[in-house]
């Protein structure tokens, strides 16, 4: 009996004690807490299954009634379904909200609800929301600037124009927006010719001096010699895509052989040879090349307001609506187009 007294007083008997102590203390709070982690997580995918099939909109009024989440948790819920695209869910939410949430944001959600019928692309929907915030409330800059997008969308030129007025009188800068939109009536106007589409654009590049890429981009497509004609040397690399394009037979060979970036491109395009080098990487590496390997330029475009990159060409920003934001990112492609023609004079 003694001897076992003894044990209890060994002080490696106390450390073990201790370290066991520790040992399930440490495995009952790891336990508890994994218990804890995937009951929540139970609970929140339970919550998120809902939301798998689109509920109906009497279960969304109960849903949003019955207090379970606030107001904003819903709103934030809409938000999420909007930003991964989709709207449908964020229609439904916002729809339900409105019905059946708190009036005293009933404007803020109506926009919400508004800009989401429009990327959506219910264009009509969006119109008569964005109508209905500024009946009654008419100096509500972000309602006007969508409905502008609407309008513009809808190609009712007119009516957007209209816009511009009440936006101008909240102090807002509109100038782009003008311009914009008079080109936009002029290139959608069934009733001019080309030749008549081309002069009125030229009167407003030369009162203005901006959209140069929009409106350069028509005139090479349907007037090349015009183009050349009233061709701005300083803007060649703005328009390198568009110059890259150009069929060889539409070429003026005297304005390139004034321009150095222009000696540049056609060189490495293979149309002249009066470039040795050229300070663009791209081009640089296709004169050096000198034809020898199938290759040839591609284009992105980036958006300098919002950093947006796009595959084609654009003259408003379609993710912040930036007027005469592109800027072209030059990379070098297989030339699919020589790959073809080949093949195809190979079975004459």
């Amino acid at each position: 009996m003694n001897s076992l007294f003894i044990e209890f007083r060994d002080p490696l008997f106390s450390v073990i004690i201790f370290f066991v102590l520790i040992f399930i203390i440490a495995f009952f709070s790891y336990w508890w807490g994994s218990f804890k982690s995937k009951r929540d997580f139970r609970h929140l995918d339970k919550f998120l299954r809902q939301f798998n099939s689109l509920p109906s909109q009497n279960e969304l009024n109960v849903l949003i009634t019955s207090g379970e989440l606030s107001e904003k948790s819903w709103l934030l819920l809409a938000n999420s379904y909007f930003k991964s695209g989709d709207y449908e869910k964020s229609i439904e939410i916002y729809n339900a909200i409105l019905e059946a949430g708190d009036k005293s944001n009933y404007r803020e959600i109506m926009f919400l609800l508004g800009r989401t019928y429009f990327k959506a692309g219910f264009l009509e929907r969006a119109k008569q929301i964005f109508l209905e915030i500024l009946k009654n409330n008419p100096r509500t800059p972000q309602a006007l600037h969508y409905l502008l997008l609407v309008y513009e969308y809808m190609r009712d030129y007119n009516s957007a124009l209209d816009v511009l007025e009440p936006l101008n009188e909240l102090n807002k800068d509109v100038t782009a927006d003008s311009i914009y939109l008079k080109c936009l009536s002029i290139l959608n106007d069934v009733k001019l010719s080309a030749e008549d589409k081309s002069h009125k654009l030229l009167e407003v590049y030369k009162t203005t001096h901006q959209l140069t890429y929009m409106i350069f981009e028509y005139l090479f497509r349907v007037n090349p010699k015009l183009a050349w004609k009233h061709f701005d040397s300083s803007k060649s690399e703005l328009l390198s895509d568009i110059l890259w394009h150009v069929d060889k037979k539409d070429l003026d060979l005297d304005i390139i052989a004034q321009n150095g970036y222009l000696r540049e491109l056609y060189t490495a395009r293979g149309d002249v040879d009066l470039a040795i080098k050229s300070s663009v990487f791209e081009l640089n590496i296709l004169i050096n090349l000198g034809g020898k390997v199938n290759a040839t330029m591609s284009f992105e475009y980036i958006c300098e307001s919002c950093k947006q990159v796009y595959p084609f060409a654009f003259s408003r920003c379609t993710n912040c609506h930036a007027i005469d934001t592109s800027r072209l990112e030059y990379s070098l492609t297989k030339d699919y187009h020589r790959d073809f023609s080949e093949e195809n004079n190979s079975f004459q």
